[in-house]
């Protein structure tokens, strides 16, 4: 691919239904077991990168205000990454801006890192092939691997760089009302939690295995457009995900009394006939997956808890040919 200088993308957050928790290898973002996720078509990440050769540093402005810090170090390293490959020195200007909360557990950082993967890889020259674009994307956000795909993906494990990416999966037509209970950034990052997970959980090992398990069997239902099976895997590993957190040393607690409320009104919604379940990443806000004609209903139900949007499957990070609005 030719370096344009200047490119901007646009990428979605995932909300995985099998989750990705732990890695086998830091560096390289490898994780310790597989995942599969839903692209939504919502709360997108619009990023432009501007190639300045005469700069000593990199910039990094996010919805209009200059960053420091950490957030400008991750951003820093991943385009070290990218000049690394392109054979470039060239510092670049990356302005990019978020319709999701950051940071409060909507994965603000996958569609980030999908988005910045896209307009870099653009912008310095790199190949935009999915499979290249999901690799290097992994490596600035693991969960970034799965918002290079549209709709549904499985996340590789894999067994090294090459072979740890993300790709399409056939799956039925869903629909996911996002209950926002609350907006705040969290207080331990997804990363330093996972870490922490890692080192001091009793029950990691037994996580990891059966995340294997529950990832098989999650593409079996996909592959049978079994929504019922895809619902109660979605449901039961997101409860496993939250209880090996809170098992860590010292324990990380990100559900609320307001996100199990939620969960113990979709089982009432059960109860009732009505198909749904929820599911929870790294944060408060819970997420409930439903049949396309539910899905409203299902919102309704909702609504006294917290904020809640309809979304569904969304399309894969793209480049924006007229530049976007990034800035």
């Amino acid at each position: 691919m030719t370096a344009t200088g200047t490119a901007t993308a646009r990428a979605f957050p995932n909300i995985a239904l099998v989750k990705y928790w732990g890695k086998r290898d830091e560096s390289l973002m490898l994780p310790a077991a597989g995942s599969l996720s839903l692209t939504l078509d919502a709360f997108a990440t619009t990023t432009a990168v501007t190639l300045d050769a005469r700069a000593a540093a990199d910039r990094f402005e996010l919805n209009g205000e200059e960053q420091g810090g950490d957030r400008l170090n991750r951003v820093a390293r991943f385009l070290d990454l990218v000049r690394e490959r392109a054979g470039s020195a060239a510092r670049a200007i990356v302005r990019s801006r978020n319709e999701a909360p950051t940071g409060a557990g909507l994965a603000s950082s996958a569609s980030g890192f999908a988005a910045l993967a896209t307009a870099a890889s653009a912008a310095y020259g790199l190949p935009s092939d999915p499979a290249s674009l999901s690799r290097l994307a992994r490596r600035g956000s693991g969960s970034a691997a799965r918002s290079i795909v549209p709709g549904v993906a499985v996340w590789h494990a894999g067994d090294g760089d090459e072979t740890s990416f993300a790709e399409p999966v056939e799956a039925p037509d869903m629909r996911m009302a996002i209950v926002t209970v609350d907006e705040r950034q969290k207080a331990v990052s997804s990363r330093e939690a996972m870490r922490l997970t890692a080192l001091t959980s009793p029950f990691y090992g037994a996580w990891v295995s059966s995340t294997e398990r529950s990832l098989e069997a999650m593409l079996e239902a996909c592959r049978d457009g079994d929504f019922t099976r895809i619902g109660r895997i979605t449901e039961s590993h997101a409860l496993r995900l939250h209880a090996v957190i809170q098992s860590a040393d010292p324990p990380v607690r990100y559900l609320s009394p307001t996100s199990i409320a939620v969960f113990d009104a979709v089982v009432r919604l059960r109860d009732r006939g009505v198909e749904a379940y929820a599911t929870a990443d790294a944060g408060p806000n819970v997420c409930v997956i439903a049949r396309p004609a539910d899905a409203d209903g299902v919102a309704a139900a909702l609504r006294e808890f917290g904020r809640v949007r309809v979304v569904g499957p969304g399309s894969g990070a793209e480049l924006i040919p007229d530049g976007g609005a990034a800035a």
